[in-house]
């Protein structure tokens, strides 16, 4: 069966892959309006989500953040299918790094470093960042169930040298890459609920009390690595760019949880900032309040 669904569905990819970027976007607001108004996809979901976290905004407010959260993932997935073809001086004109330089002087001092970002759209197209650095670039990702599809994923993301590592492969493959003289740079996602059976740290994020990851600060501070926040802002459809902000890198002489807390702070900061680039279909508060904050 997934065999079969891969030869069904390629095609349809490859060919997205090959359109020029206006009736590309055609596809995308065709996908949107299917998603939105037809399935309704976690349409509930998202406006619950963005009710209990703008308590204060009208519900014509939430909905069009909503709305608009829709239509950007769609533009983003979209966007990884011509990944698949797209040129890279396209690429580069349409996915710009502003202060590249935050991370060329951590790389100058000889330490590599964790890229900490959220899920926010237009991520699909930062591998090109292997353009501007001198590390190996690898990208903590959770393996698809369709090994065929997982692998076309693979293939698309490592048009520019980008590696991808399975997140139960992460600690494995950072220690075994620190005894090298290698410089490396690993992406990062962490702002999704860990499972609550596993989760050691709650918090709050935007105002709500939860699980946390803590896994990339924990991974830092083994390996003595610099952490780095990346934010993404959408100029218009089809044109992104990012910022970068160092968080540290002296990872060692922060307490426990320290560098999470300023990390999600970030992420809260840029989701109050543009909240309709953040992915509200995700279930993040599911586990809200399943523990006390003395606990």
């Amino acid at each position: 069966m997934q065999l079969l669904s891969f030869i069904l569905f390629y095609p349809l990819i490859w060919v997205i892959s090959k359109l020029n970027f206006r009736v590309l976007y055609v596809v995308s607001d065709l996908l949107f309006y299917f998603i939105y108004y037809v399935l309704r996809y976690r349409r509930k979901t998202g406006y619950n989500n963005l009710k209990m976290v703008f308590p204060d905004k009208t519900t014509e407010e939430i909905k069009e953040i909503n709305k608009i959260s829709v239509i950007n993932s769609t533009d983003a997935f979209v966007e990884s299918f011509k990944s698949l073809n797209i040129s890279e001086d396209e690429m580069k004109s349409r996915f710009k790094f502003k202060n590249i330089e935050v991370i060329n002087e951590i790389e100058k001092k000889n330490q590599s470093m964790i890229l900490l970002c959220g899920h926010f759209s237009g991520f699909e197209w930062m591998f090109i960042i292997d353009r501007y650095i001198k590390s190996n670039f690898y990208a903590v990702y959770k393996r698809l169930r369709n090994k065929y599809f997982d692998k076309l994923v693979k293939r698309i993301r490592s048009r520019y040298n980008g590696r991808l590592i399975h997140t139960k492969e992460t600690r494995k493959r950072i220690a075994e890459n620190s005894k090298t003289d290698s410089l490396n740079i690993y992406g990062f996602a962490s702002d999704q609920t860990p499972r609550v059976q596993k989760a050691v740290y709650w918090n709050y994020f935007m105002n709500i009390w939860v699980p946390i990851h803590t896994g990339a600060e924990s991974i830092a501070k083994q390996h003595n690595l610099a952490l780095v926040f990346m934010k993404i802002k959408k100029l218009k459809r089809g044109y992104y760019e990012t910022t970068f902000e160092k968080i540290t890198t002296t990872p060692r002489d922060f307490k426990d949880y320290e560098i999470t807390d300023k990390y999600m702070k970030l992420v809260e900061r840029a989701i109050y900032t543009t909240p309709e680039l953040y992915l509200w279909s995700h279930r993040r508060w599911k586990h809200r309040d399943k523990t006390t904050p003395s606990k």
